[in-house]
């Protein structure tokens, strides 16, 4: 059984049982034939459909599909994912924000973020230029940037703290 939710919409109960698809119980019947990769032809009650798998974030489960020119978000949650919910060890399994370090050796081209500021998961943080190419530091997770450790123009080895949170 999956929980899946539309646009945060409700919880969806969706699941394959006696070998047809369930919505919340009710049989789904649908034809689906994959056009190309993340493009599918969906017929259901005799309409047609294109649905396109636009984005998704396997870690998250999170998804963007086009159905028809109308865009929506998607996320699902197995049955793993809701027996950690129901433990409580959900929130346990976020990303802490500890130190960002140079992934390689190289020069600090430009600093994005200062002291005191908030940053949001995957906003940019640092330029970084490593082996003629420029590299965006982004976070991995939200936090609150306490220091930084370096300064634009400056030459950084691999490891070395950038920014501590």
């Amino acid at each position: 059984m999956y929980k899946v939710k539309v646009n945060n919409g409700k919880d969806l109960g969706f699941e394959k049982k006696d070998g047809n698809w369930q919505l919340d119980g009710q049989d789904l019947a649908f034809d689906l034939i994959e056009v190309k990769q993340n493009t599918f032809h969906i017929i259901k009650d005799h309409k047609s459909y294109t649905a396109e798998v636009v984005s998704h974030n396997a870690a998250e489960k999170t998804f963007q599909v086009k159905v028809n020119q109308n865009m929506y978000s998607v996320s699902v949650k197995d049955k793993y994912d809701e027996l950690l919910h129901q433990l409580g060890l959900d929130k346990a399994m976020t990303n802490k924000l500890s130190n960002i370090k140079a992934p390689m050796p190289g020069l600090v081209l430009n600093i994005l973020v200062g002291e005191g500021t908030d940053v949001k998961k995957g906003d940019a943080l640092l330029v970084l230029e490593a082996m003629k190419m420029e590299n965006i530091l982004k976070s991995p997770a939200d936090g609150f940037v306490k220091k930084v450790s370096v300064k634009k123009g400056m030459a950084v080895e691999k490891n070395q703290v950038l920014i501590e949170f």
